[in-house]
């Protein structure tokens, strides 16, 4: 909706409202998010055929601070693309995030960093999306969801050390702290739901063909450092699919090979390297790291 959002900023709401009226029989163009719900979608036609009286599946919303006018607009869109998304909340030029709560939602991704950075603020797992720069296929078998370790699944308590004291202070204290699980961060329980639903398949003896995997993509050095994550994993009681440890090398090449539907980070640095290759990436607003980088789209991609 980028399109539409500068004919709001630019000649108003009243302009905007009769615009989506007058063009509700076109469909919106596809945004960051629409393969990975589209993903999300497989899972559950997957989930329904082996659990067809189980209501444990991924429930998606449209939150917006649309108009209501504006709802049939989105509807003929969503229908026009084959989506099921039966929940909208539509709130009129307010800020949709004081509902995320009573949709007890467990992940919220929008294209507004400032919606986004309320959210987080409010304990709700989080992140701004980010087109990618250049169209790459992706599995429409397979949900792929790519997670970096410090201040997305875990806290960020390592990265404090890395950016007040240096690499070799935090290379000590990983391996002094080995045995200690790292506190979680934001989206330790969106991996939670994930290994949740891939159990699901795996006791239906479908571990080979699960259509969930995961990834974590990490600058950690795996011998210095990588052991305290995947201990952490462990006392958690969760399973990650492919752990890539980087010793600092870019992410971007990584992320092409893996072709994951969305890739969460807390760097900007790591966010545009992947942006660049084709992969669409999602910035977690949490932790020290934050001091040093905001969420703010290069290009005009903000949606209303």
């Amino acid at each position: 909706m980028v399109k539409d959002r500068k004919i709001y900023e630019e000649e108003g709401v009243e302009t905007y409202v009769k615009y989506q009226e007058e063009n509700e029989n076109v469909p919106l163009k596809p945004g960051p998010a629409f393969y990975f719900v589209k993903a999300l979608e497989q899972v559950n036609a997957r989930l329904r055929e082996l659990y067809p009286n189980d209501e444990e599946l991924f429930d998606i919303v449209l939150m917006t601070n649309n108009h209501a006018q504006v709802g049939v607009r989105l509807i003929n869109s969503i229908n026009h693309y084959g989506l099921s998304i039966e929940r909208f909340c539509m709130t009129g030029g307010e800020s949709p995030i004081g509902y995320l709560t009573a949709y007890l939602t467990n992940l919220y991704l929008s294209a507004d960093s400032e919606k986004v950075q309320e959210a987080i603020e409010a304990g709700i797992a989080s992140a701004t999306m980010f087109t990618a720069n250049k169209d790459i296929p992706y599995c429409d078998k397979q949900l792929r969801v790519a997670f970096d370790g410090d201040a997305v699944l875990f806290s960020d308590e390592s990265e404090q050390i890395v950016k007040e004291h240096g690499l070799d202070r935090f290379f000590e204290h990983e391996q002094m702290n080995e045995n200690k699980p790292l506190a979680q961060g934001p989206l330790k329980g969106f991996l939670e739901d994930l290994g949740k639903l891939q159990k699901k398949f795996y006791t239906k003896d479908e571990r080979l063909d699960c259509p969930i995997r995961t990834y974590l993509v990490t600058a950690r050095s795996a011998a210095s450092s990588g052991a305290r994550v995947l201990k952490t994993l462990r006392s958690w009681g969760l399973e990650i699919d492919e752990a890539l440890f980087l010793a600092g090398a870019p992410k971007g090449p990584i992320l092409v090979k893996i072709r994951p539907h969305i890739f969460f980070d807390d760097q900007m640095f790591h966010i545009e390297g992947a942006q660049q290759l084709g992969t669409i990436a999602a910035h977690v607003p949490y932790g020290i790291g934050q001091k040093y980088n905001k969420s703010k789209p290069k290009d005009d991609t903000v949606k209303k």
